[in-house]
């Protein structure tokens, strides 16, 4: 596995190379056009692009990855900001970006939101996303509206998703299979107009 890191920091770029697995190659880049040149030449080889935000330059920095993604989104990115910014965070999930994580991440756990990802999902620890939830304020004049479009069982799979949880906990929750999880999903994103997880909670919990 391969993946392309734009990483201006040796310190952290020397953690990220003692934590990943034996079968895992990192490519370090340390500039924008860099990272843009990578993707255009071979986006297919890499799995996931890691980022490291700046405290300095992180409001710049926040929207020069909002429009990477837009040119490549079907790259699952995760960044790693020096220090959290909600809005910052926001901002990132609401484009939809993969993942979003502390730059000095224990070895397990890269490995495990490797897998979260991996599998489609967002990846921001569970207590930061619910915290994003609850402080975040959604338009809430067409929340009933939309959410009373929803059969029983999509606004039980809506409701679980508020909660923070993944597809194979919400199929253990509703005793059904995540395959009936993601149709669920498919046809509340449509119903409800929303894109990802993040703003489908935000609208649930409104």
């Amino acid at each position: 596995m391969k993946i392309l890191c734009w990483n201006t920091d040796d310190a952290v770029w020397k953690h990220w190379n003692q934590i990943v697995g034996a079968s895992t190659s990192l490519v370090r880049v340390q500039t924008l056009e860099d990272v843009y040149h990578a993707l255009e030449t071979d986006a297919s080889n890499y799995q996931y692009c890691f980022i490291y935000l700046e405290d300095t330059s992180l409001p710049k920095q926040v929207e020069e990855v909002v429009a990477l993604y837009s040119a490549f989104p079907n790259q699952k990115v995760i960044v790693f900001p020096n220090q959290l910014s909600q809005a910052g965070a926001l901002r990132l999930f609401s484009v939809g970006i993969s993942g979003q994580c502390a730059p000095y991440i224990g070895k397990e756990q890269l490995s495990l939101v490797l897998s979260v990802v991996g599998s489609g999902e967002i990846w921001g620890g569970k207590a930061f996303i619910q915290q994003l939830i609850m402080q975040s304020t959604a338009p809430a004049e067409n929340h009933h509206v939309e959410l009373d479009d929803l059969s029983e069982r999509e606004l039980d799979v809506a409701q679980h998703v508020a909660k923070g949880l993944s597809n194979k906990q919400i199929a253990l929750e509703m005793d059904i299979t995540e395959r009936t999880v993601k149709a669920h999903l498919t046809s509340v994103f449509k119903k409800t107009n929303t894109k990802d997880r993040l703003a489908l909670a935000l609208l649930a919990q409104a």
